[in-house]
């Protein structure tokens, strides 16, 4: 345990950033999942609808630097592609 009072102050602005990150990430993962779920199931025009949501999301998190922007990219490339994939078949 910390004993000079800078070193207390950090340990509990510490403890709730993570807190804060943990959830952005969270409603990050459930949005893509929510995502890929309905590409999975054939639901194209319901993925198309909620491919702009999920960017959103993934802009969010790079706003505030959850995510790194490479990552984001990387993600938002992926999400396109099966959705273009699925929309093909």
């Amino acid at each position: 345990m910390a004993n000079i009072k800078s070193a207390v102050k950090r340990n509990k602005q510490s403890s709730a950033a993570r807190l804060r990150n943990r959830h952005y990430m969270s409603t990050l993962r459930s949005e893509i999942k929510r995502f890929r779920k309905l590409v999975v199931e054939g639901d194209i025009e319901g993925a198309r609808s909620s491919l702009g949501s999920t960017y959103s999301r993934i802009d969010k998190s790079i706003q505030k630097g959850i995510i790194h922007r490479n990552r984001a990219a990387r993600l938002k490339s992926r999400l396109t592609a099966s959705l273009d994939r699925a929309s093909a078949s």
